[in-house]
């Protein structure tokens, strides 16, 4: 598995033991799906100014969030199969991890696992997609020994 780490921001450092625990989160994602291949992700961190541009580019909505999600689903023949991109505001992680009272690790974490089922064709538009998108989420999370009131980072 490659995962391309483009940092966009500077607002929050982004240091080596983040980005090992986003790795592992994206590896269990594929693992909980039954994917054992090899695949490339892309994680941008940028700031909210720029990931609310992305937001009313893309999703035509004005304000700011705290990921995005752009699956690949053109049919490329390469070597390596292409998931997509993951665009994270770390500023915003860092405001929800506040709020949620847990570490930038976790929310960073589970944010990758969220936008991960994004790119593997999961989504939230109905209630039966969102519980099952959810229960997805809590696996992984639960896989890795991150839960819900989880205060502290990644241990595996």
């Amino acid at each position: 598995m490659e995962v391309f780490l483009d940092n966009r921001q500077s607002k929050v450092d982004i240091d080596e033991k983040i980005l090992d625990s986003l790795s592992l989160v994206i590896k269990e994602s594929l693992k909980v799906e039954g994917l054992d291949g090899d695949f490339e992700v892309s994680i941008s961190f940028v700031d909210n100014k720029e990931i609310k541009t992305l937001n009313k580019d893309y999703r035509g909505i004005d304000k700011e969030t705290d990921v995005l999600s752009f699956p690949i689903e053109e049919d490329f023949v390469v070597p390596i199969p292409l998931l997509g991109d993951i665009i994270i505001s770390v500023e915003k992680a860092l405001e929800q991890s506040k709020e949620y009272e847990h570490s930038l690790e976790r929310e960073l974490a589970y944010l990758t696992c969220h936008s991960m089922l994004h790119l593997l064709g999961y989504d939230h538009m109905n209630d039966m997609e969102k519980n099952n998108m959810r229960a997805k989420e809590k696996k992984i999370m639960k896989n890795l020994g991150l839960f819900k009131d989880e205060k502290g980072d990644i241990n595996i």
